[in-house]
């Protein structure tokens, strides 16, 4: 007597490919989400919790919503901003000057007004903004 074999299929899926493609994949997109970073301009904040600034030390430059810029309350044009900052300067690493844009002005204004601080020799600067509650 002859007995017939049973075929078995198997309907599982062998994922062990799927599962190395996946982890490729994360593996690019780990490695060149670092190197996509969109440039940006890096500002260096002081860090106290107990330290007391001077109104006299400290240096404004304030833009308006036209795009008028005003160092020490006196309007001045974007040529003229950095040496203005150089004459006022100490020469030394406490050396800060704080920026207040309107957040209507241009960015582009606020961006060369920024560069023209850092081509006087401040190294110290920082953007102000308003507390939002």
């Amino acid at each position: 007597m002859e007995f017939e074999r049973r075929r078995h299929d198997h309907s599982h899926m062998n994922i062990a490919p799927l599962v190395d493609v996946v982890f490729l994949l994360l593996l690019f997109f780990m490695l060149t989400s670092h190197l996509m970073q969109e440039p940006a301009i890096k500002i260096k904040l002081p860090e106290s919790k107990t330290a007391e600034s001077q109104k006299d030390d400290i240096k404004t430059i304030y833009i308006s919503k036209e795009g008028d810029i005003f160092y020490k309350d006196v309007k001045v044009s974007l040529r003229d901003l950095q040496g203005m900052i150089k004459g006022s300067l100490k020469g030394d690493e406490s050396d800060f000057v704080r920026i207040k844009a309107d957040k209507e002005s241009d960015v582009g204004v606020l961006v060369s007004v920024i560069d023209e601080v850092r081509l006087a020799g401040v190294k110290n600067y920082s953007i102000m903004t308003e507390r939002r509650y």
